[in-house]
This record gives structure tokens, C-alpha cells and sequence, in this order.
């Protein structure tokens, strides 16, 4: 792999040829990534109920929009069908899952999911699903179907109408500290595709096969390379949401794995449908005292789609446990925030989830600020919005103005941004990058009722942009309105 973020590569080199390498002068310094060890066994991310527990759905006395079947108790508990029915349902949002693959895409949960682009960092290919290959994708299938799968009657993700980028960058035939950097190459590859949220089910911390791995003082924020990363990619305006890790049954002072213990990362613990902490969550404080983990959602018994290729509408539940299954609830919550309030920073995205949980006033190493409440966090007021934000619906703009989403989206270089005044007024179009920086103004002058069109070049010879995502704000009088838009070069 390479790393522009941290200008290095890690590859395979012979050892005679150590020497030769750290000889040039460009070359700062030399580290052991690790080594695979084949026919291990297969490592299990996950803890295993001591039982086949039937899932025990909740008869709701409220009519929600869509059917969630016997994922229904979970969502319930985090508020989701709420914000369904407000109409945030993910849409417009670019979603990077990094798992161990993708085994099932062919399953009746995926049937109208929207794939933007997918990798295989272990193996380098554009296939995620299982091959003659490193590593299998039983676990990237349930992680994905919790965040954005569909099927009505049987299971529905949060997010099921964001868009998705794919990357496998889990080895489960051992446990290297090279599926660290398969990490970083994959948040740079979806930072580079216009990635707002990483859901990451996957941590790093005990029984790398070398016999490396961290510590409990490791665990501070800034020692692993994964934790270095993950913060590197919410300073580019990407929500991380990590599991907080499995781990929780130890005697250390904390538990966490990296990168949960990011300053910046959400990281998710996981409690049971009646808001009990499951025995397994890993727990906090970081090696520096700050609480872990940030919220919680449910991750035990989860109701979960069969991961065997050719099986197209079979599911299962009371197997599988583990903050792996809370992590991409929370992150599909994240995005439903990031639609209902694009100019938020990742950090705002965080304080709002936190700020709202059910523990907040009191937040503790074991529940962090609680379970969290989508709907709330949505209607959280960050003490800086601007006025069209706040008590949201989707359908509560004004029928005198429409903003239209740009087209083609993702684009590179030139797209067209329609938009319709019904009441003239001066009107000024922004485009902003996801650190609220102006970088063009497209439209600033007085114009009669009408529908415009405006083309918009992103390489332009004054200011040239990169690949990413941008958000582009209309403004007529005390009406305001902002889309996003992806640059994919």
C-alpha cells in the first residue's frame, strides 16, 4: 500500500535488501509491518452467545412509514423510525464501510442498495466478495446490512438510501499489523471518492500472529497508526464511527482497540434491546483520561442476514453479538445528521450524538454518554446554525424556493446547479468545502422570479479544486438552502 497521508509505503522487501533501502536519502525511516502465518484459525470478531435466544420484537402502537420487521426494536431504541418518517433516510450521502468483505451482495437486504465503487485492499482488486484469496466477507455482509440494507417485513438499515464505497481491509486468515495500513490506504481511497462517514467494524489491539500488538497505555490517541489515521481523515471532514472492541470481560484499566480511542473517533459500545451494557463492551478511560466510549446502540443478538453466497432471503438471529453490530448503527444515525445538516463538522456530528444520548448528564468508561437518539441529535441546536436548520423536517421548505441537486453528481470537472425563485430578491449561490471555507461564488446580485441554471467548473484557473466533497448554499432573503456535491477526479 501507499500513503500519501503519511508519505511511506508498506510492501513485502527482502531482507537483504534492508540495507540498500535506508541508504537512499529520502528515506526517513524503516518499520517491521508484520508477516502473515498461513492456515491460522480464522480469527472471530465477534462474541458468541452462550445461547440461541429468540429475537423478541416489539409491538409498537405507533405506525411508522416503512416495515422493519424484527429489526424494528433495535432502530426503535436508537429513534430511527422517527427520522424515517421525517424523510431523512441517508440520500446523498457517500458512506465508506471498511470490513472483511462483502461475501452476499446478491441478498434480497442489498437488492437496491447504492454501490458507488468497491476494493479488496488485502488481495488489490476491485472485488470485495469471497475468491481464491486472502481473507472471507461473512462479516462485512452483516455489518453492511445493518447500516443501509432494505427489505421491508425483515430488516432495514438506517441509511439505506446513502451511497456506498466498499473496502475490504480485513485478513480473517490471521491478525496482522498490516491490515493497519490496508486501512489508511482505504480512508485515503474513500476520503479521494467524497466519503462523509466511515463505518468501521474492525479494531486493533491483542494477538497480532507476530506477537506485537498495544497496550493498555497504548491506547491514548496517538500511538497507533490506525488511531493517527482515523484522527488524520476527521480533520478532512469525515465522520469515523469505529467499535469500541470486544474486550470488555478484561482486568486491564481499559480495553479499548484501536482506533476507538481516537479523540476525534465515535467510538460505539453495545447493549442488549433493553439498554443493558453487554458484558463484552470494551470500556474506557483512554491511557490520558478521557472517556470511552462515546455512545451506545444495540449489538447483541442482532437479526441478521445469511452470509452464504446463494442464499437470497434467509436471516437469522441469537448467534452473533458484538460492537461490530452496534458501530454501523450508530454510523447510519451519523448520516442521517450529515442529511439533515450538511455543513456540520464531524465534531458537531459527534456532540450532537453525545450530547443527546441517555447518559449524557452523566457520562461514565462503561455506557460513555448512552444510547443514542437520532432523533434528538438531528433536532440538536449546536448554538451556531443557521436559521433553516433546527427542528428539521425534509419537506419543510418553503414551496416559494427549491434548490435542486446538482447534475451529474459525482462530476469532474463542470455540473449544473438548478434553482427556482418564485419571489425575486437578491440571491447569492456559495460553494463551500466541508470546512465551511468559501471557494466560489457562483451567483451575488439581484434576479427576478425565475428558474436558473448555473454551471459550475471545478478547474477553474483562479482556483482549482480537488477531488471531494462540497456543499453549494442558496440564499434569497431569510430563505436558505445547501446541497452537497461530490468532485471525483
Amino acid at each position: 500500500n501507499i500513503t500519501k497521508w503519511f508519505n511511506g509505503v508498506s510492501c513485502y522487501v527482502l531482507k537483504s535488501d534492508l540495507n540498500k533501502i535506508a541508504a537512499f536519502s529520502f528515506v526517513k525511516k524503516i518499520d517491521f509491518v508484520g508477516r502473515y502465518i498461513n492456515n491460522v484459525k480464522p480469527k472471530i470478531n465477534e462474541y458468541n452467545s452462550p445461547q440461541l435466544n429468540p429475537f423478541l420484537n416489539k409491538n409498537s402502537a405507533v405506525s411508522y412509514t416503512y416495515d422493519y420487521g424484527q429489526s424494528f426494536s433495535e432502530l426503535e431504541q436508537i429513534k430511527v423510525p422517527e427520522v424515517h418518517d421525517q424523510g431523512w433516510t441517508g440520500s446523498g450521502i457517500i458512506i465508506c464501510v471498511m470490513d472483511a468483505g462483502v461475501s452476499n451482495l446478491q441478498h434480497e437486504v442489498f437488492q437496491n442498495i447504492h454501490i458507488l465503487d468497491q476494493y479488496d485492499f488485502v488481495n488489490h482488486d476491485s472485488v470485495v466478495a469471497n475468491q481464491a484469496d486472502s481473507g472471507d466477507g461473512e462479516h462485512g455482509t452483516y455489518t453492511l446490512a445493518l447500516i443501509g440494507g432494505f427489505k421491508s417485513g425483515e430488516l432495514i438499515g438506517p441509511a439505506f438510501d446513502a451511497t456506498y464505497l466498499l473496502a475490504k481491509t480485513e485478513n480473517t486468515q490471521s491478525e496482522s499489523s498490516i491490515e493497519e495500513d490496508n486501512w489508511i490506504a482505504a480512508a485515503e481511497w474513500a476520503e479521494a471518492k467524497g466519503a462523509q462517514v466511515f463505518s468501521t467494524s474492525l479494531s486493533y489491539r491483542y494477538d497480532f500472529t507476530t506477537g506485537s500488538g498495544y497496550t493498555a497505555q497504548d491506547m491514548n490517541g496517538h500511538t497507533a497508526i490506525i488511531t493517527i489515521g482515523a484522527e488524520m481523515a476527521v480533520k478532512k471532514g469525515i465522520v469515523v464511527v469505529n467499535s469500541a472492541g470486544n474486550s470488555g470481560d478484561s482486568t486491564d484499566v481499559n480495553t479499548l482497540c484501536a482506533p476507538a480511542d481516537g479523540d476525534s473517533v465515535i467510538a460505539v459500545g453495545a447493549v442488549d434491546t433493553n439498554g443493558v451494557r453487554a458484558g463484552f463492551s470494551s470500556y474506557g478511560p483512554t491511557a490520558d483520561g478521557r472517556i470511552k466510549p462515546d455512545v451506545m446502540a444495540d449489538g447483541v443478538d442482532n437479526y441478521l442476514p445469511d452470509a452464504t453466497p446463494g442464499n437470497t432471503n434467509g436471516y437469522f438471529s441469537g448467534i452473533y453479538s458484538g460492537t461490530s453490530f452496534s458501530c454501523p448503527l450508530v454510523a447510519g444515525v451519523a448520516a442521517l445528521i450529515l442529511e439533515a445538516h450538511p455543513t456540520w463538522t464531524p465534531m458537531e456530528v459527534r456532540d450532537a450524538l453525545r450530547n443527546t444520548a441517555s447518559r449524557h448528564s452523566a457520562p461514565d468508561n462503561y455506557y460513555g454518554w448512552g444510547i443514542i437518539n437520532a432523533q434528538a441529535a438531528i433536532n440538536y441546536n449546536q448554538g451556531a446554525i443557521s436559521n433553516n436548520e433546527g427542528n428539521k423536517t425534509k419537506n419543510n421548505i418553503p414551496d416559494n424556493y427549491e434548490l435542486a441537486q446538482n447534475f451529474p453528481n459525482p462530476f469532474n470537472p463542470s455540473t449544473t446547479i438548478k434553482y427556482e425563485i418564485k419571489e425575486g430578491g437578491h440571491v447569492t449561490l456559495n460553494v463551500y468545502n466541508l470546512l465551511g471555507n468559501l471557494v466560489a461564488t457562483l451567483v451575488n446580485e439581484n434576479e427576478p422570479a425565475g428558474i436558473y441554471y448555473v454551471s459550475f467548473n471545478s478547474n477553474s484557473e483562479k482556483n482549482p479544486l480537488p477531488s471531494g466533497v462540497y456543499f453549494y448554499r442558496l440564499q434569497v432573503g431569510n430563505f436558505v438552502a445547501t446541497k452537497k456535491m461530490v468532485i471525483m477526479k
